[in-house]
């Protein structure tokens, strides 16, 4: 079933890519995959960035639900009717994380299989290209571990995305003033998705192969501006709804 639904498809859509698009070039061709998932993903991507950014205006209203000190039961229950009323699901912001686990997982065998182009695993109308430039640029031999500038490049770039971030951005702002144990939670889970996950990331990478790292540098570049572009889209919209509502 893993081959069937993650590893053998993974696998020769990187190699059409290296095959038709990169003439072989397998950094590119990571590049280009990833620019597929992402665009793929994209509806998603925006669902849940519009979950985190309604989620962060709410906060507020949540700190009034908790200082009310309701029981666990009728807290649950005043806070999931404020979810309805506000339209807020929670959980979407981890769909599109969970999407992605089995792509960067299937990435990893593939290259853990050292790119094993034997035709049980290639589809009928596959066709593997003659050579495949596994030097991404000239330099890093994306096949292999412990590859330092990737996983300093990863680590960087995921600091980026969460910094610039316009949903953390939005819930470190919700949450300032906020006292109690439910806030000093929120602000130490901040902290570490913003110094402590990017370390861990890059620890990661650099015990994989290089190409998921590439991998996840792409995407957390491309991921960067998706999220500016998706909030500015957004809140241009909810100004013209505003607008629209004033002038009814």
């Amino acid at each position: 079933m893993w081959n069937t639904f993650i590893y053998d498809p993974i696998l020769n859509v990187l190699v059409i890519i290296l095959s038709y698009i990169t003439m072989g070039d397998l950094g590119f061709a990571v590049i280009v995959l990833t620019i597929l998932v992402k665009t793929i993903l994209y509806p998603l991507s925006k669902k849940a960035i519009k979950s985190q950014l309604d989620m962060a205006s709410i906060q507020s209203d949540i700190a009034l639900i908790k200082a009310q000190k309701l029981s666990k039961e009728e807290e649950a229950k005043v806070t999931f009717a404020l979810y309805k009323e506000k339209k807020v699901n929670p959980f979407s912001g981890c769909l599109v994380i969970l999407i992605q686990l089995p792509i960067i997982f299937g990435l990893y065998y593939v290259f853990l299989r050292g790119l094993n182009l034997d035709p049980t695993h290639l589809y009928s109308f596959v066709h593997a290209p003659d050579t495949i430039n596994t030097l991404f640029l000239g330099v890093l031999d994306l096949t292999k571990t412990h590859s330092i500038p990737i996983a300093i490049l990863t680590g960087l770039t995921q600091f980026i995305q969460v910094f610039v971030s316009p949903t953390q951005k939005m819930q470190a702002k919700s949450s300032v003033g906020q006292k109690g144990l439910s806030a000093d939670i929120q602000k130490s889970m901040q902290t570490q998705m913003k110094y402590v996950f990017p370390i861990i990331i890059g620890f990661v990478t650099y015990k994989i192969q290089a190409a998921v790292g590439l991998y996840w540098i792409v995407n957390n570049i491309i991921t960067i501006f998706q999220e500016r572009a998706i909030a500015k889209s957004l809140k241009s919209k909810e100004i013209l709804e505003i607008k629209a509502e004033v002038l009814k």
